[in-house]
């Protein structure tokens, strides 16, 4: 199943479902207990917005050997863990703003997990219980800042600098999932999920042994090599392979 959270005509935002390209509400919590009602409203109708509202969203950094290469790292032996803020989330198709503290931001592609229920110190074998299903997300960055700050909050922190959607699929197979980055129409990033050094449930595992995981937070799990550059202009893709595309425009502020 896919979920959405999505806007239509003057109504509150809601969560619904999607059915052969129509959209149709679920009633209770997409957490707990729900119903779906009846797909009824067309997808082209509804403004998508991020599909979850998380407390948290946990990142991974150089999860993905050839990317850590790229920026002159090593691969870490443990998960390297940080956090974006939740103001820094944006839409579908909402824009990605270019702060003037920075002379680089970055796209980073990345498979996410959508936490489902509330757990700490959940082991690897467990993680898939924990999880209500997967998305696509873009974790920006001021790469330039990052290089400069001993922390990395400020460079991955700004305002719009943290997209995530279209929808949650609670179906998807992460196996080994092609994982694909354009920007303005020029690729940049391709890898699979299979590449990564640690896998979902070994993030999961170690991430809820520092911290309880929320229903709703997200952990971005690592974007492979290819990172570059965004200009004033440009339109960012980001597309896993039987998930879905994730598509911002880029302005300067």
């Amino acid at each position: 199943m896919r979920i959405v959270r999505y806007l239509y005509k003057n109504e509150e935002p809601a969560y619904g479902w999607i059915f052969e390209n129509k959209v149709g509400d679920i009633e209770g919590s997409i957490f707990g207990e729900y119903r779906r009602l009846e797909a009824e409203i067309p997808l082209d109708s509804v403004k998508l917005l991020a599909p979850s509202q998380p407390s948290k969203i946990v990142c991974i950094g150089r999860n993905y050997t050839e990317h850590a290469k790229e920026l002159g790292n090593d691969v870490p032996q443990v998960p390297l863990i940080f956090m974006k803020p939740p103001s820094s989330i944006i839409n579908p198709g909402d824009t990605i703003i270019l702060p003037p503290q920075s002379r680089q931001v970055e796209h980073e592609a990345e498979l996410v997990a959508v936490i489902g229920k509330r757990g700490k110190n959940i082991t690897p074998e467990k993680a898939k219980d924990h999880i209500l299903g997967y998305t696509i997300g873009n974790d920006i960055t001021a790469r330039d800042l990052q290089k400069t700050d001993r922390q990395w909050a400020r460079a991955k922190g700004f305002d719009t600098f943290c997209s995530f959607g279209p929808w949650i699929d609670t179906e998807f197979d992460i196996t080994d999932a092609l994982i694909s980055c354009k920007v303005s129409g020029q690729p940049r990033q391709m890898a699979s999920t299979r590449d990564m050094v640690f896998n979902v449930g070994k993030l999961v595992a170690f991430i809820s042994s520092v911290m309880t995981l929320e229903p709703g937070d997200l952990i971005f799990t690592g974007t492979p090599a290819g990172v570059g550059p965004l200009q004033d202009g440009d339109v960012v893709e980001v597309d896993i392979d039987g998930l879905g595309v994730l598509s911002n425009p880029v302005k300067k502020e």
